[in-house]
């Protein structure tokens, strides 16, 4: 896998600073796409243990909420393979911090279906994110106005409790909180 950047304090992909890694690679093509360079899976730098290693030590600082990860596309079947030993490292090594992803695939209609690859995969990366921002971007309902996503068709999932309860469970932007 390769990535296109790594922001190492970010505020605009999730609660609190983070740490986010736009992965490289992407089948989406969403039309107004902030990051169209990385739809291509060659693009950037080789994700290597050194980057792991670097992104772990940002990851360090009390002040980091923890980490977001975009692309490109985090759940194409190759990058799922790339990052889960990754995440399950931050989750071991930082419990306590968060795990966002961004993803232009659908939580319940293409994640838990097993429609993105060999599903133990999948499932195992969803049970180390907190957050999920699903859906494509869609440039006709692009909504600046909106909490961490970019069009009125992308969900703030709460994966964890999704998970739990057999059912998408939303954060709700009416509630006025940022979740965790």
């Amino acid at each position: 896998m390769n990535y296109a950047k790594i922001k190492k304090m970010d505020v605009a992909n999730g609660r609190g600073i983070r740490v986010s890694l736009f992965v490289s690679g992407c089948t989406h093509h969403c039309k107004g796409c902030f990051n169209p360079e990385a739809w291509d899976f060659e693009y950037g730098e080789p994700f290597t243990e050194a980057t792991e290693e670097e992104l772990l030590k940002d990851l360090e600082p009390d002040y980091i909420a923890g980490l977001s990860l975009l692309g490109g596309e985090p759940f194409e079947p190759v990058n799922q393979a790339a990052l889960l030993p990754f995440v399950r490292r931050v989750k071991e090594r930082f419990p306590e911090k968060s795990i966002w992803a961004y993803s232009g695939y659908l939580f319940d209609a293409d994640m838990l279906t097993g429609k993105l690859g060999p599903y133990e995969i999948t499932r195992e990366l969803l049970s180390y994110i907190d957050i999920l921002v699903d859906g494509e971007f869609v440039i006709e309902k692009k909504n600046p106005q909106l909490r961490f996503r970019g069009s009125e068709n992308q969900r703030v999932i709460r994966v964890q409790e999704s998970l739990a309860s057999d059912n998408v469970v939303l954060w709700d932007d009416a509630e006025g909180l940022v979740p965790d």
